[in-house]
């Protein structure tokens, strides 16, 4: 039988379960998920937050990390700015990054979601706004959300991804992890 977990992953854990990269060590799944024989279907940077699906079937690890599949993945962003709808559009139809063109993203402005507290917090500028969107994306390259929102002018402060496929965050709380 397929063992499916859901995890919610905090801000600097790696999503993997060992480093073999750091002088070092950095938090990694060890630390949170003691469950033999499964692994992380894609990943999410150090520096971001949220859903991160584990299993032991390594079919559904490569349907869920694969580009060509369209797999949907939702993201609860941060942005550094106020940008109108309007902003946004450019996200809508896709950007080129240095890797190429990205497909078109389902985007819009959100009210700030209730989530965890983040540990450290976001940094906060009385000077400069900052606005909430939520972006869906089908592919999955590197650090793209974040290069996306920068590419049309407003950085991401915090970034959490809510949603892979049919699965949610909803009732998991950072650090925690259930069967799906």
């Amino acid at each position: 039988m397929t063992r499916i977990l859901l995890f919610n992953k905090p801000f600097g854990v790696l999503s993997q379960f060992t480093d073999t990269k750091s002088p070092t060590e950095r938090p990694t799944l060890s630390g949170f998920v003691n469950v033999p024989e499964v692994y992380p279907a894609g990943r999410l940077d150090r520096d971001s937050e949220g859903m991160l699906v584990l299993t032991d079937d390594g079919r559904l690890q490569a349907r869920i990390s694969s580009p060509k599949a369209r797999t949907e993945k939702v993201y609860l962003v941060q942005v550094e700015g106020d940008p109108s709808d309007g902003d946004l559009e450019p996200l809508r139809r896709g950007v080129t990054l240095k890797d190429g063109p990205t497909r078109g993203a389902a985007v819009r402005l959100i009210d700030p979601p209730v989530l965890w507290e983040r540990d450290p917090p976001v940094r906060f500028r009385k000077s400069v706004p900052d606005r909430w969107i939520e972006v869906t994306i089908t592919e999955g390259r590197n650090r793209q959300v974040r290069r996306m929102t920068a590419a049309v002018g407003y950085p991401t402060l915090r970034l959490v991804r809510w949603r892979v496929g049919q699965w949610t965050l909803d009732g998991i709380d950072s650090g925690a992890w259930r069967d799906a």
